[in-house]
């Protein structure tokens, strides 16, 4: 009788542990075609990379932001916000009964960083309106383009049934460089050559302090030791290993002399490395240098722009792929023309108060400027309530008759 492995066999020949198995897991085929080894010599999984602070801070700074910013449900024409429809609580407070809207942003921004995709179920009640939006872990979900260009999507949870959802059913979030037009580009993946090799130099500094002999200085000797002077010193240096013992000396006799040791070209090759892995890790995810925490970087009056740059091409790519997702798989093809899905990046964008008083005086029409703002407009902003003794928004027509007048 011929054996078959059991992730070879078809799903009625298995038994009911390996019933998960399935030769089209991406991630199956990525282990099996080695595709995560790095040239560094490590095998970077997405576990692994989230243990380099870089990786995190990258990952959790832009999923943070998605997750914080206030995202609207906003008519189309009269640029208010549709509060009364069923998904802008959804979206704006509370997606499922046990996620606010920071938690469920956050969790698939983190998921669409990491793996290029992130999926939540769709939940409808019978009158089609959507009433919940739950999370489906990446790894369980694969999309497959039907014979008429229509999508499915095949769940499969580790225990239970494989489940197969319409497009309909399912909310998917991807990265935009894609390779087939329907998974997106993991972008740690991507960037797992430098995520590498800024693990192994952090392994290799830990392996310095765990076993490396971090004495002061070295001993010379103008003769021959006796073997027991060299049973002494051996040791001598078996005592002084570890980082308990750094920057001590080691113990002298028979006319030894000492000599301090000073940074040498390999230890200062060795820290460049390191800083310099951070840069090549945070390139991919957009987020500038001062946002790292790099310490080499001045804290000017540069760091606005620097904060606006980060919004501008490290998020507002983001901001547009879920507005975009929301508009194809949350909407009907009416409410696809009569409603918009926008985030709020006013917060990110704002200047110190002095250049905000300014923005709001020019807009409120100070300094002969034409006014653009209303006083309740600045006061919504501010996170003030609205005021109904406040005058009319002023128009250049209204300010051209009180000037003739």
């Amino acid at each position: 009788m011929r054996l078959v492995p059991a992730f070879m066999r078809s799903k009625s020949e298995r038994p009911a542990a390996d019933a998960g198995y399935a030769l089209t897991d991406p991630y199956l085929a990525e282990l099996l075609r080695g595709e995560s080894a790095t040239a560094s010599g490590v095998t970077v999984t997405i576990d692994q990379a989230l243990k380099n602070t870089t990786v995190m801070r990258c990952v959790s700074l832009t999923s943070f932001a998605i997750g914080r910013l206030p995202l609207h449900l906003i008519d189309a024409e009269t640029k208010e916000k549709a509060k009364d429809h069923p998904l802008f609580r959804l979206l704006h407070r509370q997606p499922n009964p046990w996620q606010t809207a920071f938690e469920f942003r956050s969790l698939l921004q983190q998921r669409a960083l990491q793996h290029g995709d992130a999926y939540a179920r769709i939940v409808r009640n019978p009158g089609k309106s959507v009433i919940a939006l739950v999370p489906l872990p990446t790894r369980e979900v694969t999309p497959r383009q039907k014979s008429d260009w229509s999508l499915e999507y095949v769940w499969q949870p580790p225990k239970g049934e494989k489940k197969v959802f319409s497009a309909r059913e399912v909310f998917h979030l991807r990265y935009g460089i894609s390779e087939d037009g329907i998974r997106g580009i993991s972008v740690v993946r991507q960037a797992a050559e430098a995520i590498g090799l800024a693990l192994q130099a952090e392994r290799a500094a830990a392996r310095i302090f765990a076993e490396g002999m971090l004495a002061g200085g070295k001993l010379k000797h103008p003769n021959a030791l006796s073997p027991e002077a060299r049973e002494r010193l051996r040791a001598s240096m078996e005592a002084y290993a570890g980082a308990g013992a750094a920057g001590k000396w080691l113990v002298m006799e028979e006319g030894m002399d000492a000599e301090p040791f000073g940074s040498d070209a390999q230890g200062n090759q060795h820290l460049e490395t390191r800083q310099h892995q951070i840069e090549e890790i945070a390139r991919p995810f957009g987020v500038p240098r001062p946002l790292l925490g790099v310490d080499d970087t001045s804290w000017g009056s540069g760091i606005d722009v620097l904060g606006q740059f980060f919004v501008r091409y490290g998020l507002d790519p983001w901001f547009e792929a879920w507005q975009q997702a929301i508009a194809r798989d949350l909407f009907t093809d009416r409410e696809q023309d009569e409603l918009e899905a926008k985030f709020n990046a006013g917060a990110l964008l704002r200047g110190s108060m002095k250049d905000q008083a300014d923005f709001f005086a020019k807009g409120l029409g100070a300094g002969g400027h034409q006014p653009f703002l209303h006083q309740n407009e600045v006061r919504d902003w501010l996170d003030m309530p609205a005021r109904e003794d406040l005058p009319e928004r002023a128009t250049a027509a209204k300010m051209t008759e009180e000037k003739q007048s």
